[in-house]
């Protein structure tokens, strides 16, 4: 049987971002992304400054697409690394509430369910960026091969924009450094990605198996008379409701400013990458733009979907902790007891959730404002170019 939410794919990657705490190489690994994040940065922003008034206005945003999601994986990097503590609370409390599942058969299924589920979106959202990065790769190769005027090294796209200290002049330079931007595209920016969107995911996963045990044992309660219904009983509850809450705040702590950042980013990102598709398709070399551009637009607006689903269920989810409590006999209890009752109803009126900089609950009219702000954006830029 499974005793964790972690699937093994998520743990790795937080080894190897050094997110995990507490561990030998966690030093090494963060020494490790922040000189591979760093020097890319610095040859990618080079490229944004000195190509401002560059002719095909589309290839700029490119460029600055590329930058902005390689500056966003560094902050969540940074945040996560912050706020190492409150992670390891986390995984403590995951560790406990595994441990106080053996106990029920009823427990057991629903988180082994959630256990199943995390491990099945975090591959899914694995492979979303990994046939990104190689779609985007392919894309700019196939620019290539169809552009006759690109027969030197030096006249060839790169799989980045970037601006380099040095001149393409052999194909052996060429190759090299196309090796290089595909292995940092692939084994850095979408490493990186995927295992901070599946952490999320795994975290809202097993807090609301956790909502939906609660339910369940309200559930079971209401079944029972007065008479059988017990101090302890309720005392449990009443425990298990807090932890949820801790479980929950804990998570917004760890998330609200990456949240924040991946909002305001995301909406640039998608915008100049909608950019570059509209204006592709009166293009002669249209094929190879929509090859790498287009499952990067929608990976991007999965990126901002999942957070803002995750804060909309996470919401929905709260809000059945008091519709289940009020459905229980409560009324039939004793006074004390019934007391108990309506105090967990009134705490679960306050809906567990995550935000934006503690400034915007995440919810799907979240995502839905996203979008229209990218696609307004998109229009004013086709308006000026």
């Amino acid at each position: 049987m499974r005793r964790t939410t972690f699937s093994r794919l998520v743990r790795f990657g937080l080894y190897v971002c050094g997110i995990w705490p507490y561990l030998p190489s966690t030093v090494m690994f963060r020494l490790y992304w922040i000189i591979a994040l760093s020097t890319a940065q610095v040859f990618q922003y080079r490229y944004v400054v000195m190509n401002f008034h560059v002719d095909d206005f589309s290839e700029y945003m490119d460029g600055v697409s590329c930058a902005m999601t390689s500056s966003l994986l560094y902050i969540k990097l940074v945040i996560l690394w912050f706020y190492q503590r409150i992670f390891y609370d986390l995984v403590q409390m995951m560790s406990a509430d595994w441990k106080d599942c053996i106990s029920s058969r009823c427990s057991s299924r629903v988180m082994i369910d959630g256990a199943n589920l995390a491990r099945r979106a975090s591959k899914w959202i694995v492979g979303m960026y990994v046939g990104s990065v190689t779609f985007y790769s392919l894309g700019v190769l196939a620019g290539n091969a169809n552009s006759p005027e690109t027969l030197e090294p030096y006249a060839r796209d790169l799989i980045l924009k970037m601006e380099l200290p040095f001149n393409i002049s052999t194909n052996f330079i060429y190759t090299t450094v196309q090796s290089v931007q595909f292995y940092y595209l692939l084994f850095i920016v979408a490493c990186g990605i995927t295992t901070i969107n599946s952490l999320l995911v795994t975290l809202i996963i097993h807090v609301c198996g956790q909502i939906d045990i609660l339910r369940e044992s309200l559930t079971k309660i209401s079944k029972c008379s007065a008479d059988s219904m017990d101090e302890i009983t309720l005392r449990s509850l009443i425990i298990k409701h807090q932890r949820i809450i801790i479980f929950a705040e804990n998570i917004e702590t760890l998330f609200t400013y990456i949240a924040f950042m991946m909002l305001l980013s995301d909406t640039l990102i998608i915008c100049c990458l909608g950019f570059i598709i509209v204006t592709s398709l009166n293009s002669p070399n249209a094929a190879p733009i929509l090859v790498k551009s287009l499952l990067y637009y929608f990976s991007m607006n999965a990126e901002a979907f999942i957070y803002c689903f995750c804060g909309e269920h996470l919401s929905a989810k709260s809000k059945m902790i008091g519709n289940a409590a009020y459905d229980s006999l409560w009324y039939d209890f004793s006074a004390k007891e019934s007391r108990t009752i309506l105090f967990l109803i009134i705490r679960s009126q306050k809906r567990l959730t995550i935000t934006s900089g503690k400034i915007l609950d995440l919810s799907l009219e979240r995502f839905t404002s996203v979008v229209k702000a990218s696609l307004s954006y998109i229009s004013v830029l086709l308006a000026m170019y």
